[in-house]
């Protein structure tokens, strides 16, 4: 197939331009309201949520879809911030291990009624509620084929 039907490309065309705004105004929204950015709420997200709210940098990699080098430097601004803390994994003692610190989940509870906010505001308000788990099924989808390595 070398063109794209009229559907496909308007989806196509519509798909670009959210991957290419959305990041952003999420970003400014998260950075105006917590002092975080997305990528830090992220990761303190997934610590939140991990048992004993902590996980292996590789896995905390993993969890955002980040560059185990971006994590590390994320972790390690967050740890300035006193938000995290980066410890040797038990018995590994190649893997390092982010810790969520008692302040660090405050932060998260306090962004989050932003981020849902925001979440609402910038995407989910304008997807039919009906629609939702139809779009929520197709973009999972595209996930699971990026994970898949290029041939």
């Amino acid at each position: 197939m070398d063109r794209l039907t009229a559907d496909d490309d308007a989806l196509w065309r519509a798909l670009a331009h959210v991957v290419q705004r959305l990041p952003r105004v999420l970003d400014e929204d998260m950075s105006r309201a917590e002092g975080l950015s997305m990528t830090e709420f992220a990761i303190l997200l997934n610590l939140a949520e991990a048992p004993g709210q902590q996980l292996r940098m590789v896995e905390l990699a993993a969890a955002t879809a980040l560059s185990p080098s971006r994590v590390t430097r994320v972790v390690a601004d967050l740890a300035r911030l006193g938000l995290v803390r980066r410890t040797r994994h038990a018995t590994d003692a190649r893997g390092s291990v982010a810790v969520l610190t008692d302040v660090g989940a405050k932060k998260v509870e306090e962004a989050q009624p932003g981020h849902v906010a925001s979440a609402h505001r910038r995407v989910l308000d304008h997807i039919d509620a009906a629609d939702r788990p139809a779009v929520s099924r197709a973009l999972r989808a595209i996930v699971a084929a990026l994970a898949v390595s290029p041939e």
